[in-house]
């Protein structure tokens, strides 16, 4: 940011960026699972549509997890889900609870 920029643009820039991420893992990269991200990097598509609401409902605008959910996944995510997550493998399993306990 420099010092002209003014908080609209901060808002609009960090807007476009988001919207870049979510085309990138919903477009580009629908190979890569959630349990995956959450193993690799601490958060996954979930938690950015949990997020998402976590916003909208500062600011009074009331959002269902499978409304905020949808608008992160681009349609409804039983349809996204059904089209590219696949169960979790026994080794993805235990990586996340070793993470959840603290040995990750």
């Amino acid at each position: 940011m420099t010092d002209q920029d003014t908080p609209a643009d901060t808002t609009a820039i960090e807007a476009a960026a988001f919207r870049r991420l979510l085309a990138h893992l919903m477009r580009e990269r629908p190979d890569v699972q959630n349990i995956d991200l959450m193993i690799d990097a601490g958060f996954c598509r979930n938690c950015l549509a949990d997020w998402y609401r976590e916003a909208a409902a500062e600011r009074g605008i009331g959002l269902t997890k499978e409304q905020a959910r949808e608008a992160v996944y681009g349609e409804p995510f039983p349809q996204w889900k059904d089209r590219h997550q696949r169960e979790a493998t026994p080794a993805q399993l235990a990586a996340f609870a070793a993470l959840q306990s603290g040995k990750g």
